[in-house]
């Protein structure tokens, strides 16, 4: 007897909010996930299903007719699910936690080991918010922030985690072509720049000893994201932060060009509501944080 394809659950849901939003990045942002990994699910449900559930042919991302039959049907199970599983965990004590994390430390170093966490308290809610790249700043409805200071933020109740720690990154294919003589770069060395910290490079080069040269092309970016990636294309050299960007190394799709690192004058810090209605899942997560990343310095 041929065996029954088991239709994924997670599959669904993603199918079902990248359909409510006709947007795989949307869908992305609200899963946590990339838009190529919502992209790939949904591939891998219309090819179990035989059907094209989504139009990419139009400029916008359309649903199919099959594919908003599909979600007619779909989505109000999935959502009997949700509150099925709901009215279970309602006997449980529960509390909810509003996390503000910058985008790059949230979706590359935070969320990837949230789960950690949320298997040892299921029945913590968390809500990741993933604010500007601004500098020293935090927003004052979050329950927890971690966010970068040069020194520990005034009135607040603030532990260190690390220091931001910068290096010099790019393409396997950029590395290759490197040519350093002398602790100068003597081949073309385009730079990546991320505009809170526009003079990172010259801070790196002193630091090594080693001569950028004198009239390099600048790409200037406003999200670490968008430097990494650009970084991953060949674009040029990116000072990227450690150890945030270890996953990228570890693919290999960036490379370090040098092993020395600029420790900016920066550090991650978290910042903890202190007042009488912080519940207990903000000093459960708050203490997690610590334990579980404090450690990397």
């Amino acid at each position: 007897m041929a065996s029954k394809t088991r239709t994924s659950l997670r599959g669904l849901r993603t199918f079902c909010i990248a359909a409510r939003h006709e947007s795989f990045r949307t869908a992305g942002d609200e899963l946590f996930i990339t838009p190529s990994a919502v992209s790939h699910q949904i591939k891998s449900l219309e090819e179990e299903l035989g059907k094209r559930l989504f139009d990419r042919n139009s400029r916008e991302l359309k649903l199919t007719k099959t594919g908003r039959e599909f979600y007619e049907e779909v989505s109000p199970l999935i959502e009997k699910l949700d509150a099925v599983a709901a009215s279970y965990r309602s006997s449980a004590v529960s509390s909810s936690v509003r996390i503000s994390v910058q985008p790059f430390f949230a979706s590359e170093y935070f969320v990837p080991r949230l789960s950690e966490f949320t298997a040892e308290h299921p029945e913590i809610d968390i809500e990741v918010g993933t604010s500007d790249e601004s500098a020293e700043t935090y927003p004052a409805d979050a329950d927890i922030s971690i966010r970068l200071f040069k020194s520990p933020p005034a009135n607040t109740n603030s532990n260190l985690l690390f220091p931001l720690r910068l290096v010099p990154a790019g393409s396997p294919s950029f590395k290759r072509s490197l040519e350093v003589s002398k602790k100068e770069i003597t081949s073309d060395f385009p730079l990546i720049v991320h505009e809170t910290q526009p003079k990172a490079w010259k801070r790196w080069s002193k630091v090594a000893g080693v001569k950028l040269p004198g009239a390099s092309k600048t790409t200037r970016l406003d999200s670490m994201i968008a430097v990494v990636r650009a970084c991953e294309r060949g674009i040029g050299a990116a000072l990227v932060p450690v150890p945030i960007a270890d996953l990228w190394f570890e693919q290999g799709s960036i490379v370090r060009l040098f092993d020395t690192e600029l420790v900016a004058d920066m550090s991650y810090y978290v910042i903890v509501r202190d007042d009488a209605e912080a519940g207990p899942g903000i000093a459960l997560l708050s203490a997690w944080i610590l334990e579980s990343f404090a450690g990397d310095r």
